[in-house]
């Protein structure tokens, strides 16, 4: 079956074409790199995993509570609409917001896996050029296990959100080869990691939980790497260069912001565009999601170096300023060992299995 007779909606012409600009730039010395960043690499090459086998796909799912989302947290919930929908409406409804979420997922990883091999291809140093090698490897592997989980689990997609693909769009057409960094390793990625992060910890479904868990492990390196290279290099440009890129990040984050209402499912369900917007404004789980969801990129971006007047008042504005004093190692350190706590507790699941099994075929044989 085709993707596009998936869609919830027309998702337009199957192709998007950016026109590239911008140098691809080769390096002849081999011997010299960075301690942490080659050892950054190293971890990128031991930590390569396979999502056919790692991810219990026999895990069954019900499309239409494929998370285990609460009433309370639906944006119609209290709603004169939320009264008439019957029990087959709210489910519809969880469906297509399951759906429209990780939709989005998928494409921002089809993004992340374009912008790593930008990064391979433009970026100046060898030793990132070898890490982002590593990364384009597993943005190609979340965008393959978020496009099965949708094909065989859901049975529906959503296309790109409009301010995601402008995002995307502004990242992959600016020339300087540090754009690809800061518009998907800090924006898109530290976004998704928070929204990825927020599901993760409150769902009871145990396919999306291994799914979520096991590519978070590898976006803990990813914005480690996007950290690394990004204040080495903003250290040595000027205060005009660092607000350009502050400019940037200030619209990055407006837009990532308002890609968060999730109105295209309202439309679906025949609400007005604008009463849509309304209602998911007023949605109070929404307003704390969007503040969890700058949890990852605010401490980022004053790591490495973006911090001006400019910047500060935009997140004040956003009333996420505050996040900017977060621990963000602490962070990436509890993602992975998230992601080996849920792998010891299957092995040791699976384990146990077995020895019963062992003993089963025992007791038999004795009998006979």
């Amino acid at each position: 079956m085709s993707t596009h007779e998936l869609y919830a909606k027309d998702a337009g012409d199957p192709h998007w074409e950016v026109p590239a600009s911008g140098a691809a730039r080769f390096s002849w010395e081999y011997d010299d790199g960075r301690d942490r960043l080659l050892a950054l690499y190293q971890k990128g090459k031991d930590k390569q995993w396979d999502g056919q086998k790692r991810i219990d796909w026999a895990l069954e799912v019900d499309p239409h509570d494929p998370l285990g989302t609460p009433d309370e947290s639906m944006t119609l919930y209290g709603t004169p609409y939320w009264a008439k929908l019957t029990d087959r409406d709210k489910g519809e409804l969880r469906m297509h917001y399951a759906s429209w979420q990780f939709s989005q997922f998928l494409h921002g990883e089809q993004g992340a896996m374009v912008c790593a091999a930008r990064i391979v291809e433009s970026v100046p140093d060898l030793d990132a050029k070898f890490y982002s090698a590593t990364q384009t490897m597993d943005e190609a592997r979340h965008a393959e296990i978020y496009a099965r989980f949708l094909h065989e689990k859901i049975g529906m997609l959503y296309p790109i959100n409009d301010n995601l693909q402008a995002l995307l769009g502004d990242t992959l057409r600016d020339s300087r080869w540090d754009m690809p960094y800061l518009g998907m390793q800090v924006l898109i990625e530290g976004l998704a990691l928070a929204a990825f992060g927020m599901i993760r910890d409150t769902t009871d479904k145990p396919l999306p939980q291994q799914i979520l868990a096991y590519v978070m492990q590898d976006e803990a390196r990813h914005v480690a790497f996007g950290r690394m290279a990004l204040r080495d290099h903003y250290r040595q440009l000027s205060d005009a260069e660092l607000r350009e890129r502050e400019e940037f990040v200030i619209e990055g984050c407006y837009l990532m912001r308002d890609r968060l209402r999730g109105t295209e499912v309202l439309e679906n369900f025949g609400i007005p565009r604008a009463e849509a917007d309304e209602y998911s404004e007023q949605s109070e789980f929404l307003h704390l999601f969007r503040r969890l969801l700058f949890s990852r990129i605010v401490p980022c971006v004053k790591d490495i170096g973006l911090w001006g007047k400019r910047l500060q008042q935009a997140y004040v504005d956003m009333g996420v300023f505050e996040m900017g004093d977060s621990n963000l190692d602490l962070l990436m350190a509890q993602d992975e060992e998230i992601a080996e706590q849920l792998d010891a507790r299957r092995f040791a699941e699976e384990e146990k299995e077995r020895v019963a099994e062992v003993a089963d075929a025992i007791e038999q044989g004795g009998r006979s």
